[in-house]
Formats: C-alpha cells, sequence, structure tokens
C-alpha cells in the first residue's frame, strides 16, 4: 500500500490524513507499517481524503522491484 507516500508528497501529518478520511492517526499508523488491513469503506474514506483513486492507494511505487 502507498498510503504512507502519498500522505507524505502532501506534507499531511498521520494526525491530518485521519482527519480527513474520518480515522483515528493510530489506525493511520497502523495501516502505514501494514499491521491493519484497510476494508473498502476504509479504502473510500482515504480515496477521497487523498483525491485519488482507490487503485493508487493499492500500489507501491516506493517499495524497490
Amino acid at each position: 500500500m502507498d498510503i504512507k507516500r502519498l500522505r507524505l508528497e502532501r506534507n499531511w501529518s498521520q494526525a491530518k490524513l485521519a482527519r480527513e478520511a474520518g480515522l483515528s492517526q493510530s489506525f493511520i499508523h497502523d495501516l502505514e507499517r501494514g499491521a491493519k488491513t484497510p476494508t473498502v469503506r476504509t479504502l473510500e474514506k482515504l480515496s477521497k481524503a487523498l483525491q485519488v483513486p482507490i487503485a493508487e492507494l493499492l500500489e507501491n511505487k516506493s517499495e524497490k522491484h
């Protein structure tokens, strides 16, 4: 998942993304470190907050292949 990269591109803190998406900061933290798996509804909230398609959230451009 590429949530952290998208968040950092906007210079947003985890708390800012959490507020924009209606989620908790601790949940954002857990998503970014891979400890939680988002539901479709959560992906919709993040997609709307970050103004990107859900597919872009699922990409992983930050990892080297």
